[in-house]
């Protein structure tokens, strides 16, 4: 996330969620795996979320040696699901478990479980974007390796701006484009609304748009302090109660996830849509989709909204950090093994075939990137990244995340006046063992 680009139809599965008799499937068929070749060497077994499939398993091969081979497995498509599936593992101390592509909100809490071995301090360098090096490190340790760094922009038809008035040279509100879209007859705004953890990034976006967080502690565990309900989360609500009350808001947005939203760039007037920089590669014309070269000139970017007109956004980081298992039977090899597969060549790869950005400064300056993507959307990028606001890097963030989606969803049901403050008291009393997901 070398490998061909995928349609968009591909592109849909990423947020879907696999049902819990696959993900057992695949978790039983992976515990049947041996720890050696035919030949004796130590095969590693790494397991990778669906993003960029091709040019990782090209990785495992080019980073396997004399010593050891690399053998990957696919997790399930969710970050939800995925975390479910090498948590299952883990604590049942699986020692074939040796390296995995943990989502950047996840290494926390598997590093406070014990389950992740602390990696080398140089893990992480001045090279490493900050945006990403927050993610990796816990309690004065370094507990993976940042393989990409991922962000939010906002992605339009110029003509559909052009066609709305929008002045898109300049930094725009989640207000303004709203009623941008609203006032074009079809066009709409697409997000991330399904029940998911997508959907609490483009919360926590907002709240931290407008100056606020989630957590204000998170490092306290189970004792953190809510900070759901405050103005900045008001002000989060406004945006999505505004979406999701206007004819802007996408029909199936209550299940939308990163893929649903890409068809709507071009039917009709088109979209504005925050999402992934995987977007760019899926509407670069090529043999595998059917986009115009006119189509992809009209394709248009900017920095993520504001929340508050004024106020610097706050985009959305993701990406994948690569965390060597506690129990490997082979930590020697899987560190070496992992410090491989992070390499700036590696990760200059992963961009130019799959959208995937670096997580190394070196990484932008590379002139394989420089070549594939225009210098003002790498540039984008960068800045994006380095001003993001991470989601809390909190040992309990799953449970946290499971509550916010269970009061905030759906996006039809918010209301700044009520939802802040509903929140809150449930993420507090959960946290607090006083009630149950």
């Amino acid at each position: 996330m070398g490998r061909t680009t995928r349609t968009s139809s591909t592109r849909w599965r990423l947020g879907r969620w696999r049902t819990g008799v696959a993900a057992l499937a695949l978790a039983t068929a992976g515990g049947l795996l041996a720890g050696c070749s035919s030949d004796g060497k130590p095969t590693l077994t790494w397991y990778l979320n669906p993003d960029g499939q091709d040019t990782l398993n090209a990785i495992a091969q080019r980073c396997s040696t004399d010593d050891y081979d690399i053998q990957t497995r696919l997790l399930p498509t969710s970050a939800t699901d995925q975390r479910v599936q090498l948590a299952r593992r883990l604590a049942a101390e699986d020692d074939t478990t040796d390296l995995m592509n943990l989502d950047v909100a996840f290494v926390s809490e598997f590093a406070n479980a014990g389950w992740l071995l602390q990696l080398p301090d140089d893990t992480i360098s001045d090279d490493t974007l900050s945006g990403i090096a927050s993610t990796v490190q816990w309690d004065d340790g370094v507990y993976a390796a940042p393989l990409w760094a991922n962000t939010q922009v906002l992605w339009y038809r110029k003509s559909l701006a052009e066609q709305a008035g929008l002045d898109m040279s300049q930094p725009v509100t989640w207000k303004q484009v709203i009623d941008a879209a609203d006032s074009v007859d079809g066009a709409t705004v697409g997000v991330q609304g399904n029940k998911y953890e997508a959907y609490v990034v483009w919360i926590n976006a907002l709240i931290e748009g407008a100056g606020g967080q989630i957590l204000s502690d998170p490092e306290a565990g189970k004792d953190a302090e809510v900070d759901l309900d405050t103005e900045a989360g008001k002000d989060a609500a406004a945006v999505i109660a505004q979406l999701a009350g206007s004819s802007a808001a996408q029909s199936d947005l209550s299940v939308s996830n990163e893929g649903t939203a890409l068809a709507a760039m071009y039917g009709g007037p088109g979209e504005f849509m925050v999402n992934w920089t995987f977007v760019y590669k899926n509407y670069e014309p090529s043999d595998a989709n059917d986009y115009s070269k006119d189509q992809f000139d009209d394709l248009g970017w900017a920095r993520y909204p504001q929340t508050v007109a004024g106020e610097a956004s706050k985009p959305p980081v993701g990406g994948i950090d690569v965390g060597v298992g506690a129990y490997t039977q082979y930590p020697e090899y899987a560190q070496e093994a992992a410090a491989c597969i992070t390499s700036v060549e590696n990760q200059v790869q992963l961009a130019v075939d799959a959208g995937l950005m670096p997580a190394t400064a070196s990484g932008y300056d590379a002139q394989e990137l420089t070549d594939a993507y225009p210098a003002d959307l790498l540039d984008l990028y960068r800045r994006s990244i380095e001003d993001a606001g991470p989601r809390p890097q909190s040992p309990f963030w799953a449970t946290v995340s499971s509550a916010i989606q269970a009061t905030w969803h759906s996006p039809a049901d918010v209301d700044p006046d009520t939802t802040p403050e509903k929140s809150q008291d449930y993420v507090t009393q959960v946290l607090e063992g006083k009630a149950l997901l």
